[in-house]
C-alpha cells in the first residue's frame, strides 16, 4: 500500500502518513465484510490519495493567485470573478459522475494515465476514453451554466477542462 501511495503522490511524508492513516481507519471501523481486506485497505488508500491530491491542487492555486506578479494581493474585481468561476466548476465538478471527476482532478494536478488507473481501479488504456467523456460532459455542463451551450451541434463555444 505505502508502494502505491508514494508512486501516486511522489513524496515520502505523505505517502507514510496517508498509510498509517488507512490503517488507523481500519482500526477505528472495520469493513462489514473482512474477505477482502487488501481491497478495501487499498480502496480507502486511493481515496485518501484523492483527497490528499485535491487539498494540493487548491493550496497550489490559491498561492499562485496570490503571489501573482509578487504583489501578494488580488484586485477585488478579480476576486470576485475567480469565486465565481470556481463556484461555476466546483458545481459542474459535483454534478459528473465519482469516476469521471476523480479523473479529471487528477489529470489536472499533473498526474499520468497509470497514475489515475491505479487510483480509479481500470485499465490504464481506458483512462483517455474516460478522461475525453468526463471533459465533453463537463464543457456541456459549464457551457450551458454560462448559456453558451449550441443544442444544434452539441458543443460550446468555450472548454474551462481540456
Amino acid at each position: 500500500m505505502y508502494r502505491r501511495l508514494y508512486y501516486l503522490l511522489g513524496e515520502r511524508a505523505a505517502a507514510e502518513d496517508l498509510t498509517q492513516e488507512a490503517f488507523l481507519r481500519l482500526y477505528r471501523q472495520p469493513p462489514r465484510d473482512k474477505s477482502n481486506l487488501s481491497g478495501w485497505l487499498l480502496r480507502v488508500a486511493a481515496n485518501l490519495a484523492y483527497n490528499y491530491l485535491r487539498g494540493e491542487e487548491r493550496r497550489r492555486r490559491r498561492e499562485e493567485g496570490q503571489y501573482r506578479e509578487g504583489t501578494g494581493v488580488i484586485p477585488l474585481e478579480e476576486a470576485v470573478i475567480r469565486s465565481q468561476e470556481a463556484q461555476q466548476v466546483h458545481q459542474c465538478l459535483a454534478k459528473l459522475a465519482p469516476r469521471d471527476r476523480i479523473c479529471l482532478l487528477l489529470k489536472n494536478a499533473g498526474h499520468s494515465y497509470a497514475e489515475i488507473a491505479a487510483v480509479i481501479q481500470v485499465d490504464k488504456n481506458s483512462v483517455g476514453t474516460i478522461l475525453a467523456r468526463a471533459r465533453r460532459h463537463f464543457a456541456e455542463l459549464y457551457s450551458q451554466m454560462e448559456g453558451r451551450y449550441d443544442h444544434v451541434s452539441g458543443r460550446g463555444s468555450s472548454s474551462v477542462i481540456s
